[in-house]
């Protein structure tokens, strides 16, 4: 019989628990129960709990709340499960159970791969080699949705959920509008439900001990009183002199920049514009003690500050650094310990000239290359010293085409702002779906994780889609795992994930995938393999031949799919299902992006849009992992759709 005693009182260290019995009562049915009780004294059993209630040397953090140590040290009886905070202990759990053979390969219950089996003695001690392991709301949400993707984050190793906006309605919207599924009708949410869901998901972070970080855009808008809920939506057109007397004024007129709020900078130089920001966030953080960082980033939008005389004596980021510090000073007096994170994105890539942090124990640098090219992974240990990056020009900026002239920038803003500094990403927003032989884009990931790593930084955000699962999630489990455990190679985390989500004939599928990397490479369909880049991107009539080979793949491939649709465990049975529909997908994908590489614009445009339309009937049954808004979003920035098709 086994028991848990949980050594530490905890609430994280509850759930833990909880999760440790339930898996294990699934590994083996037959156990009978397992009781739980707290018991610090306890020497016998399952003893859950920190390192330190145990003794263990936590000396390798910098800091235990923030840093994640995992040490197991069990036999087949029980053991110590531990880690240097609440959270940790959790992902000790999960870690003792991914050495005992479970694996999540999907969010939710039908992503689970649970073996039948007896427990194993296992001894494991780890710091996580990335202090910041996580994601960001973004795509197409629905309730249900980001609850398994909460739940999924500590399984993988992440540690960081991140909801932007203070009412993420706009992102809900893009579900339940159904905007982007002729065979779907919308549902319209209030904003009212929306916060109290944003609420639900706090609750279900804190019960994980996940870090919780918070806003981003909406700073420029909200303490204003202008409303940003709908997001990059044109509104509020009933803003009055009063408020318009804060934003910044280019071409001699202050107004809002084409309409919507979210995008508007405020005038930075303007004392009293600055202190309704910054009394707005003190407020906020003052409300909201259950956020470990709260994101102040500005505008959603480039090349619209302020021109006005004053705001022109500086450029943005020295006014940006100001406010931080003004922001500082408020939650000072408050006695708020909340941590702040300022963003190097759009015109704040220029590092500040002038101006410094008063206090950057509170702060943290994110780097958002959000221009950057993704057919070129971050080099190792890159000297940026000697690249020569443009001066800042007001409102006529040129941004960094690749990852690397982005860290050159960053280089200046960490020797000016020597803070914490992590990455923000978007390779899970629609960069995924530019390649269908998943391996390309996987690999790119793998080397983005260790690139960012060797040159000084603590980890990654993704601004991304929380159904980053098609075909599969074998690339979100790379991100993790590489963020986790950076000794970990990228072709025994093939070997791993295929295994187990396509069962004893994975190779065949590794091998499909392959061949599908061959003819419709990630570089061409990332757009890195252009003949001419006035025509198009994407153009390469030469390439069109190889492109249209991934029908005849896919079809070939077809027989051995449909016999394998039903698997004896669940989580293959929706391995194999999402690629049976992924066939028609890569085909009606492959012919678009064919007829583009021939310079046939218009007709890529109606081949695309005529299939994805009859596509999207396929999104009910496979939405918990297939965001559909997202790909349509994000080849519509490809091929056009039918209000603005493409020249070529």
């Amino acid at each position: 019989m086994f028991f848990i005693n949980k050594i530490t009182a905890h609430h994280v260290v509850d759930f833990a628990a909880e999760e440790l019995k339930k898996y294990l009562r699934m590994m083996m049915p037959r156990c009978g129960e397992i009781g739980i009780a707290y018991c610090p004294d306890a020497t016998d059993g399952f003893r859950l709990g920190l390192m330190q209630d145990f003794g263990l040397d936590v000396s390798e953090a910098k800091d235990t709340d923030l840093d994640d140590i995992l040490h197991i040290d069990t036999d087949t009886a029980g053991g110590i499960i531990a880690g240097s905070n609440p959270r940790s202990v959790l992902l000790a759990v999960y870690k003792y159970l991914t050495l005992n053979g479970c694996r999540w390969l999907f969010p939710g219950i039908d992503g689970e791969w649970i073996p039948t089996k007896a427990i194993e003695a296992v001894q494991y001690h780890k710091m996580a080699d990335s202090r910041y392991r996580g994601q960001c709301n973004e795509g197409a949400e629905y309730q249900p949705n980001m609850i398994e993707a909460i739940d999924f984050t500590p399984k993988i190793g992440l540690n960081i959920f991140m909801i932007e906006f203070d009412n993420p309605k706009y992102y809900y919207d893009c579900y339940y509008n159904h905007q982007s599924n002729p065979h779907r009708e919308a549902e319209p949410i209030t904003p009212e439900t929306v916060l109290q869901w944003k609420r639900q998901c706090e609750a279900e972070l804190s019960k994980r001990g996940l870090q919780l970080h918070d806003m981003g855009h909406g700073w420029t808008a909200e303490p204003f009183g202008l409303d940003s809920t709908d997001g990059w939506v044109a509104g509020n057109e009933d803003a009055g002199e009063e408020i318009l007397q804060y934003m910044a004024m280019m071409d001699g007129k202050r107004a809002l920049y084409n309409g919507v709020a979210l995008c508007t900078n405020f005038c930075m130089s303007n004392p009293k514009a600055r202190a309704i920001v910054a009394d707005g966030i003190a407020d906020y953080a003052a409300s909201s003690t259950n956020v470990d960082y709260i994101h102040v980033w500005l505008a959603d939008a480039a090349n619209n500050h302020c021109e006005c005389d004053e705001c022109r004596k500086m450029i943005p980021s020295d006014w940006y650094v100001m406010l931080m510090n003004e922001v500082d000073e408020r939650l000072t007096a408050k006695g708020l310990k909340t941590r702040i994170v300022f963003i190097c994105y759009l015109d704040t890539t220029w590092a500040p000239e002038t101006v410094r942090l008063n206090n950057p124990d509170r702060f943290s640098l994110l780097v958002a290359a959000i221009t950057r090219n993704y057919y070129e992974p971050v080099a190792k240990h890159i000297d940026t010293s000697d690249v020569v990056l443009p001066p800042y020009e007001r409102n006529n900026c040129r941004f960094p085409k690749s990852a690397n002239e982005h860290l050159a920038h960053a280089r200046l803003w960490r020797a000016r702002c020597p803070v914490p500094s992590l990455v923000y990403e978007y390779h899970f927003h629609t960069v995924q779906y530019k390649d269908l032989g998943v391996f390309g884009f996987a690999k790119l990931v793998y080397d983005d994780v260790h690139g960012y790593r060797s040159n000084g930084y603590d980890g990654i955000i993704e601004d991304c889609t929380q159904r980053a699962y098609f075909p599969n999630g074998f690339s979100f489990y790379v991100y993790a795992s590489a963020l986790f455990d950076a000794s970990v190679s990228f072709e025994e985390l093939k070997e791993d994930y295929f295994r187990h989500a396509y069962g004893e004939d994975y190779r065949e599928v590794i091998a499909f995938f392959e061949a599908l990397e061959s003819v419709a490479s990630f570089k061409y369909c990332g757009g890195g393999m252009s003949t001419d880049p006035k025509k198009s991107i994407y153009y390469n009539p030469a390439y069109a031949e190889s492109i249209r080979k991934v029908a005849a793949i896919a079809d070939g491939f077809a027989p051995f799919v449909q016999a394998h649709k039903n698997m004896p465990l669940r989580a293959q049975t929706v391995a194999y299902r999402l690629l049976w529909r992924y066939l028609e997908y890569a085909k009606g994908i492959a012919n678009a992006f064919a007829l583009k590489a021939e310079g046939k614009g218009v007709e890529a445009q109606h081949a695309y849009s005529s299939f994805f339309e009859d596509y999207g009937k396929y999104e009910l049954e496979m939405e918990r992992w297939f965001d559909h808004h997202m790909i349509w979003f994000g080849m519509n920035g490809i091929f056009g759709n039918k209000d603005n098709p493409p020249e070529y």
